[in-house]
């Protein structure tokens, strides 16, 4: 398991500063970058939801479904309305790499195994992309509306990570 976990972990150091030592990654590779993060997310709720048979998981990964849907709707409204088309970038393509390979790793497990992975990955997951919110993404946004949602996200996703640290609690 720490083989998986590490697989995304080295992915989201991909969007830390040192990552961007040369150039501050833009608002439209910060946006590619932030909708990935989420859409990322998504998938692993929705084979959270499909494989697990413990209730605590099963709610835990609908309110990630629900938040991190809402999120990425205001990313792309935000988006939309500023014209700004998100530009992928090598960061994006990472993360959906790692990604793949961690729910590949992850559809072969099940039962408590299956649960404990996935809330363990829930965890480091968040820990990472909460820390790249903080110290690069938000600093390196330059539209106001962004940086906002941005913010917004960060106070949702610190609240996810606490709450998966909960769930894993309960899994002991």
């Amino acid at each position: 398991m720490s083989v998986r976990i590490s697989t995304i972990f080295a992915a989201i150091c991909l969007i830390t500063p040192a990552a961007f030592a040369q150039d501050a990654p833009s608002d439209p590779q910060i946006a590619h970058i932030a909708y990935t993060a989420g859409v990322i997310d998504i998938e692993a709720a929705n084979l959270a939801v499909k494989m697990s048979k413990n209730e605590d998981v099963i709610a835990f990964a609908k309110d990630m479904l629900r938040d991190h849907e809402a999120v990425n709707k205001q990313a792309l409204d935000l988006v939309a309305k500023l014209k700004v088309t998100p530009e992928d970038n090598a960061t994006s393509q990472s993360l959906t790499q790692a990604a793949a390979k961690e729910r590949d790793a992850l559809a072969k497990l099940d039962g408590a195994a299956f649960d404990k992975a996935y809330v363990e990955n829930e965890i480091a997951y968040h820990k990472q992309v909460n820390g790249a919110l903080e110290t690069l993404l938000i600093p390196s946004a330059q539209n106001a509306e962004l940086k906002d949602l941005l913010q917004t996200g960060l106070k949702l996703f610190q609240g996810h990570q606490q709450h998966a640290e909960h769930v894993a609690t309960m899994l002991e």
